[in-house]
C-alpha cells in the first residue's frame, strides 16, 4: 500500500505548473486532458518532487464551492511538508525564486523547518536536518 496523490485546488493550470516546477523544483509528471463527470473538459495535471513516489494533482477549481478552498485546504493549518536533504541550500533557491515565506528557518526537534505558502495560499513546511 502506498499514497500514491495528493489534490492541491488551484486558480489556474499553467501559473500552477510553472510555480510547482520552476521555485519547488518539482517535476511534472503528467499534464494530460480529460472530462469532468459531466463531460466538460478539464486536465489531469500531477507534479512531484524529483525521486519522489507520491505526487500533487493540481486541480483547478470547478464552481464556487472549490473555488472558495483554493489556498485554504486545511483551514489555515500547514497541511503539506517538503522534506530536503540541504535545507539551507533549498531556501536560499526558493526565496531566490520568490516563495514567499512566512516564517523564519528555526531549528525544532525534528529538524530545520520553515512555513511557506504554495501559489494558491496553501501552508507549507520545508524541512531539513538539524543544523547541528
Amino acid at each position: 500500500m502506498r499514497l500514491e496523490l495528493i489534490t492541491i485546488v488551484v486558480d489556474d493550470y499553467d501559473r500552477a505548473i510553472a510555480y510547482f516546477t520552476g521555485a519547488l523544483g518539482f517535476d511534472l509528471v503528467e499534464d494530460s486532458p480529460s472530462l469532468t463527470d459531466d463531460g466538460r473538459p478539464k486536465r489531469w495535471v500531477v507534479v512531484r518532487p524529483p525521486g519522489a513516489e507520491t505526487g500533487v494533482l493540481l486541480a483547478r477549481a470547478d464552481g464556487p464551492r472549490q473555488a472558495g478552498a483554493v489556498g485554504d485546504q486545511v483551514a489555515g493549518r500547514v497541511g503539506f511538508f517538503l522534506r530536503v536533504d540541504d535545507f539551507d541550500a533549498a531556501y536560499a533557491r526558493m526565496a531566490g525564486a520568490g516563495v514567499e515565506f512566512v516564517t523564519a528557518p528555526r531549528d525544532e526537534p525534528y529538524g530545520r523547518v520553515a512555513v511557506f505558502l504554495d501559489i494558491a495560499g496553501n501552508r507549507w513546511d520545508l524541512l531539513g536536518p538539524s543544523d547541528g
